[in-house]
C-alpha cells in the first residue's frame, strides 16, 4: 500500500531561494517535507529512498554562473542521474520549477540526451532581458500527473533564460506526438517567445515535470494580481480559496493516496 502522506525532498543549493515557499505548498497539500542541501545528497544518495517526491525549486542555483541551472545540472548529470532515474522508475514523482526546470532539462533527466547531446534546452528570452509578469496558460493532453484535471492556469513567470527550444523540428514533433509538451502559454501571452509556446514539459512517464511559471506563487486567491479589482460577482467568496498553482501540489499528493 502506498503512503497516503508522501514525503517530499525539496533540494537546495547555493542561490536557491524558493525552497521554503515550495515546501510550504506541499505541506498545505498534505505532504511531509524536508529541505535538503545538494551536498547531503551527494554524500549519501540513498537519502532519496525515504521520499516519494523530489522537487527542484526556483532561484539562481550557484548564481546561474555559466548559464541558468548549468552547474547544478552538470553535478546531477555526473553524480546523481542514475539515482534520480531509479527514483522515477519506482513510480515516484519529480518536479522542477523555473530554475528547477532548467536543471532537469540541462541534466538530461527530463529529455534524454542522444549521441548529439541535449535534444532540448531553455535559453535566453527572445527579448534578451529578465521578465517577471503573470501569464495565461493552457494544458495539452493528460499525460502529466501534476496537471491532472487542469485545463487553464494563471501564474507568474520570473526568468531570463526561459525560452524552450529544441535541436530540430523533428525533436519537437516527437515530443508533441508523445504528449510531452504538457503546458503552453496562450500564444499572445508568451513571455519568452518559447517555441510552440511551451511553458512546461513532462517525461515519457508523465511523472517528471518541469515548468517555467511559478505555481508556488499563486496558491491562494489573494495572490492574484487583480484580487482587489475583480468584480464582486467573480471574486472568490472565501479569501482562502486556492489559487491556480495549488492544484499541482494537490495532484502530486493525491497521486499517492
Amino acid at each position: 500500500m502506498r503512503n497516503t502522506k508522501p514525503n517530499v525532498l525539496v533540494l537546495r543549493a547555493p542561490g536557491t531561494n524558493c525552497d521554503v515557499e515550495t515546501a510550504y505548498c506541499f505541506e498545505l497539500a498534505g505532504a511531509k517535507t524536508e529541505r535538503v542541501h545538494i551536498n547531503r545528497l551527494l554524500e549519501d544518495p540513498t537519502l532519496l529512498d525515504r521520499f516519494q517526491i523530489l522537487c527542484f525549486p526556483g532561484g539562481f542555483s550557484f548564481g546561474d554562473d555559466v548559464a541558468s541551472g548549468r552547474i547544478l545540472a552538470a553535478t546531477i548529470h555526473h553524480h546523481l542521474s542514475d539515482t534520480i532515474r531509479r527514483f522515477r522508475d519506482a513510480q515516484k514523482l519529480v518536479l522542477g520549477i523555473c530554475n528547477g526546470f532548467q536543471i532537469l532539462i540541462k541534466s538530461g533527466i527530463l529529455v534524454a540526451e542522444d549521441q548529439g547531446g541535449l535534444q532540448a534546452t531553455l535559453t535566453w528570452n527572445k527579448c534578451g532581458v529578465y521578465t517577471a509578469r503573470w501569464t495565461r496558460l493552457v494544458t495539452d493532453g493528460d499525460k502529466c500527473v501534476f496537471l491532472h484535471g487542469v485545463k487553464e492556469l494563471y501564474l507568474p513567470v520570473a526568468h531570463a533564460e526561459g525560452r524552450f527550444a529544441a535541436r530540430s523540428q523533428a525533436v519537437l514533433d516527437e515530443l508533441e506526438k508523445e504528449g510531452r509538451l504538457a503546458l503552453r502559454y496562450v500564444p499572445e501571452d508568451n513571455p519568452s517567445d518559447a517555441v510552440r509556446d511551451v511553458a512546461g514539459v513532462c517525461d515519457e512517464t508523465g511523472r517528471v515535470f518541469g515548468l517555467m511559471p511559478h505555481p508556488e506563487r499563486h496558491i491562494d486567491a489573494t495572490q492574484h494580481p487583480r484580487w482587489t479589482r475583480l468584480a464582486p460577482e467573480t471574486r472568490p467568496k472565501n479569501p482562502e480559496t486556492a489559487g491556480d498553482g495549488f492544484v499541482l501540489f494537490k495532484n502530486a499528493v493525491e497521486y499517492f493516496q
